[in-house]
């Protein structure tokens, strides 16, 4: 699995001549994402941006232009198929932002990405950014993100999106910011992000965002253990005043067992070594401690 992103890197959006694929494009691009195709099925031939090409299939699209990742804004119906699509047609990475895909579909596209090896970002996520080379592929606003060396991850997009304002605040810039998804079955996790900021020598200390709900970030906190991490995590986990049984914003933010409560996340990254930030309105200063 591999989270790199760069001038290097060549996207294909699918969906973007949809509202929010175009729109979403067109930020890209700004930021100066190297997108060097869109896929409408039906819209093959049309010019997006007075620049880009729009092709009907992604394995076209792909053949054509030598792309290596996919952007996938496509309604959730015809979202698994758009995700096989780019696997199947040799695309290493793909990001799917698409929220309301089955549980179940998830679970048969996650072992198939798995099998060959691709990296899969999401669903029901912001995407990745990498500011140092003006590379986001996602729907993250740009303006707020400057090149450093902080990794953030997180569940949510949103406070993804507070994390970086408060550290872009602080003078903390960030070396890679990835927005694994807030469903049950995600392509990529905790685990994996960890692995890449701690072996990265471009991150020096990482920003962790969990919430309520599942094992994963117990799961995560096991991993730092096991690995003895020594780089600094600042750790939140929000939803502690959530009611046991109710869905709380994400498909996966519903607490069912005692696993899924925030005290058990909060008590398990403690072990693992990490610093708990205690309010959301924490996250820069509580990092600046420990850096």
């Amino acid at each position: 699995m591999s989270l790199k992103i760069d001038g290097n890197t060549k996207v294909i959006v699918q969906g973007i001549t949809g509202k929010e694929g175009g729109f979403h494009a067109l930020r890209c691009l700004e930021y100066g994402t190297n997108i060097v195709a869109g896929v409408t099925p039906g819209r093959g031939g049309q010019i997006f941006n007075d620049s880009i090409k729009v092709y009907d299939s992604m394995k076209e699209a792909a053949v054509e232009t030598g792309a290596n990742t996919s952007l996938i804004f496509v309604p959730a119906p015809f979202a698994p198929d758009a995700i096989l699509e780019a696997i199947y047609s040799g695309i290493k990475t793909v990001i799917c932002i698409t929220e309301g895909i089955p549980v179940n579909e998830m679970i048969k596209i996650y072992k198939i990405a798995n099998d060959l090896g691709v990296t899969l970002i999401g669903p029901n996520c912001p995407g990745l950014i990498n500011p140092s080379e003006k590379c986001k592929i996602g729907i993250m606003p740009g303006d707020i993100f400057m090149p450093g060396r902080i990794g953030v991850v997180s569940r949510s997009g949103t406070l993804t999106y507070e994390a970086v304002d408060q550290l872009t605040k602080s003078g903390i810039g960030q070396s890679l910011c990835v927005g694994i998804g807030g469903d049950p079955i995600v392509g990529t996790t905790f685990i994996n992000v960890l692995d890449y900021f701690i072996k990265d020598e471009e991150t020096d200390g990482i920003v962790f965002i969990g919430e309520i709900g599942g094992t994963k970030e117990q799961e995560a906190a096991e991993y730092l253990i096991n690995v003895k991490n020594t780089k600094p995590i600042a750790a939140l986990i929000v939803g502690a005043s959530a009611p046991e049984g109710k869905r709380m914003g994400h498909a996966g933010a519903v607490i069912s067992g005692d696993s899924g409560k925030a005290e058990s996340k909060i008590n398990a990254l403690k072990e693992a070594g990490c610093e708990i930030v205690t309010h959301p309105g924490q996250i820069s200063s509580t990092l600046k401690k420990i850096i």
